[in-house]
Formats: C-alpha cells, structure tokens, sequence
C-alpha cells in the first residue's frame, strides 16, 4: 500500500465485511490515519463522540480488519486531538448565536454528498460546483453547510468579499432599494461580492423583479468566476413559478440533496449536541430520542436544548430514561411524534408499489417487487432503530442482501429527483397513520 489513505481505504473495505455500510459512514469514514508503524496504526477521530463509540462498540471489529490486513496481531491508537481554529475577528457568530463549522456538522449517508461538495467550495478544490444547489426539507442541515461556507472561507481568505442572504431578505432589500433610490448600492453589494450565498432561494419564485435582479447578479458573477452557492426546500425542477431561464441556470452546476438522517446518525447528532452543551447524555436517553424524532435534526437538537435548560433549572436532575421521558413528554405530543411499526412500513410500502405484502416479504425477483422491497428495508432501516440483522430477519434473508438493498436506493436517492419524491411519499403515507 502506498499510502496512509490507501490502508485507512483497505480497513474500511475490510470492517464492511462485519458492520453495515450505515455504519461505517457514520462512524469512520471521517476519521483519518495519521501514522502507520509496523506494529500500529494511530487514527485522528474527527470527534471525542466518535472516538468513544468506535472504542465502545467496534473495538473488536477494527481489531480483526488490522489483524486480517497486516497478518499478525496489530494494534491501534484512536484520539481526537482538540485543536481549535484560529477565529477570525470578522467572523462573528451565526444564527442562534452559534458559529457552524463543517466539524459539529454530523455526517451521515443521507447528507454526506451534499458535506463533501461544500467543503469542495469551502476549500475551493472544484470550479465545477458552480453554482452549488443544496436542496432538501426544513431542518435538515442546509443552513449550517452554507453558514459552515461562510465561515470556512472568511477563514482561509479574510479580505473576500461575501455576501450572505436568506431568500426573503434578498427579496426586501431589493423593494427597499427601489423605493429609496439605492439600486446601485444594493448592486455593488451582491454583483461584486467574490461568493454569493443564498438560503432558501425558492421564496423567490413568481417574483417577477427579484427574478429579474437574481438572474442579473448570477449572470455577472458566475462570468467573473465567483462562487455561488444557493439553498432550498425543492429542486429546481419543482419550482414551478421560476422563470425558465433560472431553472437552467440554477441547475447548470451540482445539485446536492439532503434527506432524513437515519438512525444512527440521529443517535451521533443527539450526542454531538449534548457535548456541545456540556451534557452528556446517555446512549438509552439518546436511543429514545433517536426513535421519537424521525423527521429533522432541529427537532433532535430542541430535545437536547430542553434537556439542558431542565438541568440548569435543576442541577440535581438525574438523567435517567424515565426521568427524561418526563421531561421531554410534551415535545412528543405534537407532529412527529408518531413511531412507525415495522408492519406500517411495510403495509404502505406494498401499497404505494402495488405488490401484495406477501410478495413484498417472498421470493419474488420481479422489477418492481424487488424495488420495493429494497424500499421498504430502507425505510425499516431510517425510520426505526432495527439493525441490518433484524431486517434481514423481517424478510428471510441475510444481512448482507439488506447491506446491499440500502446500497441501492441511497444511490437512487442521489441520482434521481423522481425517486426522492417516491420516498417522500410513502413515509407521508406512513406518518399520516399516527395522526
């Protein structure tokens, strides 16, 4: 092996053999070797969260990828080194007085393209992301990666001129300038900014002159070579009040989805939350949470804010499951707080494919029924805390068939539009049974 990156390569390759695909992407695929003697390998952890839940859980697995690698017993070292950024007087902090950054941003299968591509811009490694069309439901994680942008770049280049907006208050510095006399100044503002950065850029669908000003400003900008990077609940193609020639503009560089994080990576986002905090919240507390809160990773990160304002009312509370369940009782009576049994899933998958459940669960190797039923593991897999083995199980089948179905539709998820909405569908279909 060449290389450092080449035996971390050959270790995951090796650990997929023991531990799902899901896994591995939430747990080590950010981690990065650091050094490689002959008799071990010393792992950078990209956090103390990660560091733990590799020693507490994948200790043995690790173990036998390097014994299996090297052919003889080969130990490990994993740490994470904190190593503060140097901050940058301009950067002041983001929304929620909170400054992103791309290392509290927990990386999962179901967002880790769209993490990849905007550290690609962040450390201007691509030209060809441009623009960069982040897309995906509220509360996902879009506005972080843009701030994380941000924040990356004034770091690395603090003389560059960026300008941020949310689509909304692009749209109303617009109606003020016009009213005041001030269009050039608004102008100057974004058509010589070096990165323009817009969150939800959909609300400025059917506005005739905020389309026209946008188009402009893309226009200058993207033959100057700037980077743009936009941000919105829906891809373009769905944006059926926007003026065609935006559509094409918008969809002329990447298009990077993000969806629902799975299980375990709402497990890592309560955790990584909670260190954030200064709470350390227990795996059974974060299972819970993990289970009851399927649809955003805001939804996840109030929990813990509660837990955390209930303790600072109460520094004697104790952070037991039941004490927790108390405390955070009220947040579950709401929307989302429906659990999908595994029949749910199952039931409004064949529905929406119309295949018989029988056939779902069978042999059958029709088109059809086998999307479905990749489908439906998917969705076992993301929307309840069953393991690859308990799905397997649900099916007649082995864990490494179910590897290989959540292969499949993560990358359909990536390739096609069409598909998102298919998925969004069915868990709609499967939510609305709780209401």
């Amino acid at each position: 092996m060449n290389s450092k990156e080449d035996v971390w390569n050959a270790v995951l390759s090796l650990l997929g053999r023991s531990i799902s695909a899901v896994a591995i992407d939430t747990w080590f695929r950010e981690c990065k070797v650091s050094t490689v003697t002959d008799s071990c390998l010393y792992i950078d952890a990209p956090s103390e969260f990660i560091e733990s839940v590799i020693v507490k859980r994948f200790s043995q697995n690790l173990a036998d990828a390097l014994h299996e690698l090297f052919g003889e017993d080969y130990r490990y070292v994993i740490s994470y080194d904190v190593e503060p950024e140097p901050i940058d007087p301009k950067v002041t902090p983001d929304e929620d007085g909170h400054t992103y950054s791309f290392k509290n941003f927990v990386v999962g299968p179901s967002n880790r393209f769209a993490y990849a591509a905007s550290m690609a811009v962040a450390e201007e490694q691509t030209k060809n992301y441009n623009p960069l069309f982040i897309y995906g439901d509220s509360g996902l994680g879009k506005t972080h990666l843009l701030y994380a942008i941000k924040n990356e770049l004034r770091r690395r280049h603090p003389t560059y001129s960026i300008a941020l907006a949310r689509g909304a208050d692009f749209m109303n510095e617009l109606v003020s300038a016009i009213q005041t006399g001030k269009n050039m100044e608004f102008r100057e503002k974004y058509r010589k900014a070096d990165v323009l950065l817009i969150d939800d850029i959909q609300i400025i669908a059917g506005k005739a002159s905020t389309e026209e000003e946008v188009f402009q400003t893309f226009n200058t900008l993207h033959e100057a070579g700037k980077q743009i990077v936009f941000t919105s609940d829906r891809p373009p193609s769905e944006m059926t009040l926007l003026a065609d020639r935006l559509k094409t503009r918008f969809e002329s560089g990447l298009l990077a989805d993000i969806q629902a994080p799975d299980f375990e990576t709402r497990m890592a986002i309560v955790k990584n939350k909670g260190s954030q905090l200064g709470v350390a919240i227990p795996d059974d507390v974060a299972r819970f949470i993990a289970e009851k809160m399927t649809s955003n990773v805001r939804q996840l990160e109030g929990a813990v804010k509660k837990i955390k304002a209930q303790q600072e009312l109460d520094p004697n509370l104790d952070l037991s499951l039941s004490s927790i369940e108390d405390v955070l009782g009220p947040l579950f009576k709401g929307k989302g707080a429906f659990v999908p049994t595994s029949d749910d899933i199952i039931e409004e998958t064949a529905k929406y494919f119309s295949v018989p459940v029988s056939e779902l669960k069978g042999k059958s190797r029709t088109k059809n029924v086998t999307l479905a039923r990749q489908v439906a593991m998917y969705l076992l897999r993301t929307l309840t805390s069953r393991t690859q083995q308990e799905i397997g199980e649900i099916f007649d089948r082995d864990h490494t068939t179910v590897i290989s179905s959540l292969n499949k539709v993560v990358a359909l998820l990536s390739q096609s539009p069409d598909f998102n909405r298919t998925l969004k569908d069915i868990t709609a279909n499967i939510n609305s049974r709780g209401v």
